[in-house]
């Protein structure tokens, strides 16, 4: 695989992901799939943190130890990415979220931002972008260059499925941001749904099918 991209290997993650592609899995256990995924994939995605030293007192005696801190902000891309945020938050409850929503215009099949809220602080935070399905990569390579242009500087990209197409157009718009996957998949079918997929994550994560 090529250089910042990771796709993960724990059994337990792999585990999951099946359960999560089962078209019998009801909304309420694939919520908590989504949720327990990105826990475990957060913990993989944070393994660089800064640290720093800070004096305790245990009840033996004084001691200096290590504490994060780097600021975290979690940016997941509407709908499904909400589905992702209480994971990685479980892991850094200090973190800030923010969000991030696209539609694509018909006409010109170019995304179009329609909503971004972030933190005032972006600039110096490290930014978790997370989003179930790297398909195409265009709405999520789209969303890095809205967040780029708010000032964030150190940025991750955090999903659960990825399709080569959508690592490929990541790498060549962003070279600079690490992806996170959960598993790659085989390729997009004619409708840009990725194959063998979980068909659509927001529809099943909210239960709209």
């Amino acid at each position: 695989m090529q250089t910042g991209v990771h796709i993960m290997d724990h059994p337990l993650i792999t585990h999951k992901i099946t359960m999560l592609r089962d078209k019998n899995t009801n909304t309420k256990d694939f919520r908590q799939l989504v949720y327990e995924i990105a826990l475990l994939m957060g913990y993989e995605a944070t393994k660089n943190l800064s640290l720093t030293d800070t004096e305790i007192t245990t009840p033996l005696m004084t001691t200096t130890q290590k504490v994060l801190c780097q600021k975290v902000a979690i940016v997941p891309i509407l709908r499904a990415g909400l589905g992702m945020v209480d994971g990685v938050l479980s892991l850094i409850p200090s973190a800030k979220v923010g969000h991030i929503g696209l539609y694509r215009d018909h006409e010109t099949l170019q995304p179009v931002e329609y909503y971004c809220k972030l933190p005032s602080d972006i600039a110096s935070r490290e930014v978790i972008v997370v989003d179930p399905m790297l398909a195409t990569g265009g709405s999520s390579a789209a969303a890095l260059d809205f967040i780029k242009q708010r000032g964030a500087k150190s940025i991750k990209l955090m999903c659960i499925i990825a399709a080569p197409e959508g690592i490929k157009k990541m790498r060549q718009a962003h070279p600079d941001v690490e992806i996170y996957c959960g598993a790659l998949d085989d390729k997009l079918n004619e409708k840009g749904y990725i194959l063998p997929g979980l068909g659509d994550a927001g529809d099943r994560i909210f239960g709209t099918l």
